[in-house]
Formats: C-alpha cells, structure tokens, sequence
C-alpha cells in the first residue's frame, strides 16, 4: 500500500478532501503517459497512464503522493475511476501516430470490488470509440484484495472481452506468488527496484532472473520498469523480458510530447 507522505499526512483531512474533489470536478487533475517499448525492435507500443496534480500549496503531486491524498481524503473510488474516464476519453483525441498504441490503466482493489466496474469499463471505452483491446488494466502489488477469487472473475471478464490484464509492481509486495496464481494475467510488470537489481551482485541477479523465467514459463509478457540505460536495458532482454519502461525512453509525457516521440522514431 502506498505510504502517506508527511506532507499529505500534515494537510487537514477536511480541507485536503475539499481541494480534491474540486479538483476533480473541475478537470485539473491532468494525465501524463509514459512509453512501454519492446525489447526486439525498440517500438513504442504502449503507454501507462499517470495522474498528475498542482495542488495550490502541495505543489506538484505524482501518482503515488495522488492516491496516498485521495486515501487520507477518503476519496479513492472517485480519483480511480476519474482518471480511469479521463485516459480512456483521451484516446480519440490523439492524432493518427499513436493510435496504434494500447494505454494502460491502474486499477484499485476498491474498483476490483465495485458492483458494475467491468460492465461500466466495457460500456465506456465502445461509447467513445475506444476497442477494448486497446487497454490493459493494472492491478498493483501493494494494493490490499480481500477477495482474490471475486478479483479473477471480474478480471476474467474483462480479458474475455479483450481487456489485457497486467500485475504491476511485482516483486515488492508480500503476496506475488498467491496472486501469479490466483489471477488471469497477461502481463508481468516487474518492480523497477527490482530489475535493477540484474545490476548488483549475483544473488540479486539471479533473483531477478528467476522471476522473469517465471513470468515467461506462464506465458506472461515480462514488462520491466526503471530502466534508464542501454547495458541495464540489455541484461534484461538478455534474462527474458520482453518490454521495458523508463527514462531510457522517456518519463512519463503529455500527449504533444508523446506524439512527437512516436514520430520521430
């Protein structure tokens, strides 16, 4: 679970709730998309999707120091499924370079748990003219799900729609293996402090190479994050994964930005 950060913990509950959800009322809460690339050609053939808010005194609040607020402010559904509309609202808005892309979307064990969020995913993303296979939804590792049994059924719903599903941050919570197991996945994305760990001594690496053989063993694509140079980028390749995703190509971007990535490549 994210930690609350001492700033976020300092703000008034009542008065940080009250400036979220103006915020979201009022659109300020902005996206940025990072680029997923392929280890074997070095394609751009995807983005996450990553809040972005300038809170008045805060300052600029990422995806973590985001969610960690809408926790404190009671406030996480609503910030989820926002953001959730949001990307995939923006998709069509995109020029033609980048819609060859899929955009991938974090979901939260409250959404996972929600009455209706898969039906409202499948009803949102055809009635603006988004396929659903254009999406991959990402569970995070350090989320709580009391259920994993319900969370398989409503994730297996959505793949059976064509809905990728990723399990994201892997690595770094207490409970990856149950979840390997429990849930239908398509994608494993392993935590960046984790892959960089093929960078260390030979116990990490071969940590780190286990986990991504694992991954490839059950048929997963291997999606490593943090990767910011070229020899760190190959031993991955080398060890089995099959994207990457970090500053070696670009922190997360807004979409005039990303467009001209993708085409200048």
């Amino acid at each position: 679970m994210t930690a609350i950060d001492p700033l976020i913990a300092a703000a008034p509950k009542r008065r940080l709730s009250d400036d979220l959800r103006g915020a979201i009322g009022a659109g300020e809460i902005e996206l940025r998309y990072q680029p997923q690339v392929a280890m074997a050609d070095g394609r751009i053939i995807g983005v996450e999707a990553l809040a972005r808010w300038q809170h008045p005194t805060l300052g600029e609040l990422g995806a973590d120091r985001l969610f960690a607020a809408a926790t404190r402010a009671a406030l996480l559904p609503e910030l989820s499924q926002h953001i959730q509309r949001k990307a995939i609202g923006s998709i069509p808005l995109w020029p033609a370079s980048l819609q060859h892309l899929t955009v991938a979307i974090n979901v939260t064990a409250s959404d996972l748990a929600s009455p209706g969020f898969a039906e409202d995913l499948l009803r949102r993303a055809p009635s603006v003219g988004v396929a659903p296979a254009r999406l991959t939804v990402e569970v995070t590792e350090h989320d709580l799900i009391a259920d994993l049994s319900a969370a398989a059924a409503v994730l297996g719903g959505l793949r059976a729609a064509g809905v990728k599903v990723a399990l994201d941050d892997f690595g770094t919570g207490y409970s990856s293996l149950a979840w390997l197991k429990a849930l239908p996945l398509d994608y494993l994305k392993i935590d960046g402090a984790l892959s960089r760990d093929l960078l260390g001594s030979r116990h990490d690496q071969v940590v780190v190479r286990h986990v991504i053989a694992i991954g490839r063993e059950l048929g997963l694509g291997v999606i490593a994050e943090g990767v910011e140079t070229e020899a760190h980028r190959a031993l991955l390749a080398e060890a089995g994964a099959t994207h990457y995703q970090g500053f070696l190509c670009a922190g997360p971007l807004a979409a005039a930005a990303l467009a001209a990535l993708v085409e200048a490549r």
